[in-house]
């Protein structure tokens, strides 16, 4: 007992699952039912989003900055023909090398001709879009896209979208700078509104009156006319074959990993030559399967899910350990070299995005490493035998089975 009469607080030896000391975690409050009660206001329906983190496994110790966000949090922003919702660095300060734009496109409807300040990266994850964009030399590009492709535009270089039939378009953008917005950018309609009409008219060669109807406020995204043949808009645009790609049809291309548990496919400077500072992973998980423990050493990863639940703890200097869960539309990002795994933790196929800010993939797997070592360098870390060690995966799974 101290001073106060109370009972001084267990200190047993930490055992394999529950490592701590002083200990954390439900688990080590049996027979004290009191410490894990709940009072004050709650809101269920977000509890209930977050199994691991209302229970954390005993493992999780001490807090970090919070790695999840979600699109289906943030506002949307919505005009005729179409919406978008956005997460960036200013609501999510982890969040300083990706900034992340979910948006929808009715057929037809048009995100007005722009351009950004910074690299623009996108995977289709609905329907079929038109995008339209120039070169740094001056080539243009009208191209067709679907679930699963992406596209890239470098900073600087105009482009548009547009929805096509029959269901519009639903697409995430990923900007190579965390603090980019899709209110922040640079429109056709406002550069016109705001320049003299007389230089309007010299730089075109035509009378001031060709410009008095134009639109006095910017359109951002409006509902238009669903394109037609994408041939005959290829030949008007001008457009030359043989220039560099800026769509990608990641969906299409083999694994780089695949298993019965799942696969992963890659986009990177190395196969998609335009994408020069954004890098792709798509990842498939199967149910009961995992994502291995791995970590990514050149850019923090940005992650979206697109379908399935999952749980995924992340391992810092500390220590820290947390461990939380994501569902589709839900935003992720872990550090640089922050050891981490993604647990498909339901009945349907999981499939996320990983983004980076890099011109190429990098990871490192925790079972490759371990498998080429000396094994009695292994055995005297972690108290395994030398032959037990020998069972263990050599290479990287990538993806690791149910088994």
């Amino acid at each position: 007992m101290d001073s106060s009469g109370a009972a001084a607080p267990q200190h047993e030896e930490p055992v394999f699952g529950n490592p701590d000391l002083p200990p954390e975690g439900i688990v080590n409050t049996a027979g004290d039912p009191a410490s894990t009660v709940m009072t004050g206001p709650q809101n269920p329906v977000i509890e209930g989003q977050f199994p691991n983190q209302i229970t954390a496994p005993a493992t999780d110790i001490s807090t970090q900055p919070f790695f999840w966000s979600s699109f289906n949090i943030a506002p949307r922003r919505i005009q005729r023909g179409g919406w978008a919702r956005e997460v960036t660095g200013a609501d999510f300060a982890i969040s300083d090398e990706i900034a992340g734009v979910n948006m929808y496109l009715e057929a037809g409807g048009i995100r007005e001709l722009h351009w950004h300040q910074t690299a623009e990266w996108a995977i289709m994850t609905r329907g079929r879009c038109r995008v339209t964009t120039l070169s740094r030399t001056g080539l243009p590009s009208v191209e067709d896209v679907e679930e699963g492709d992406l596209w890239f535009f470098p900073a600087g270089l105009p482009h548009s979208l547009q929805g096509l039939g029959p269901d519009g378009a639903e697409f995430v953008l990923a900007f190579d700078d965390g603090a980019q917005s899709e209110s922040n950018t640079l429109l056709l309609t406002d550069w016109f509104a705001h320049t003299p009409p007389e230089v309007l008219a010299k730089n075109f060669g035509v009378a001031q009156e060709v410009f008095k109807d134009i639109p006095l406020h910017n359109l951002w995204i409006f509902p238009g006319e669903v394109p037609g043949d994408l041939e005959a808009d290829q030949a008007a645009a001008g457009v030359q074959w043989g220039t560099e790609p800026v769509i990608f049809r990641l969906s299409r291309t083999q694994p780089v990993h695949t298993n019965s548990g799942g696969s992963i496919q890659i986009a990177d400077s190395t196969t998609f030559p335009a994408s020069n500072t954004v890098a792709a992973a798509l990842v498939t998980i199967n149910p009961g399967s995992m994502r291995e423990l791995h970590w990514h050493p050149n850019a923090d990863e940005w992650g979206y899910f697109l379908r399935g639940s999952a749980r995924m703890t992340v391992f810092n200097t500390g220590p820290h350990a947390t461990t939380t869960d994501f569902r589709p539309g839900d935003v992720a990002v872990v550090g640089r070299n922050l050891g981490h795994y993604v647990e498909n933790t339901g009945d349907d196929v999981l499939q996320y995005i990983e983004v980076f800010r890099s011109d190429h993939y990098e990871e490192v797997s925790l079972a490759q490493w371990l498998g080429h070592l000396p094994p009695a360098l292994v055995s005297q870390h972690l108290n395994i035998p030398a032959e037990v060690l020998a069972t263990f995966p050599r290479d990287t799974q990538g993806i690791v089975p149910l088994r």
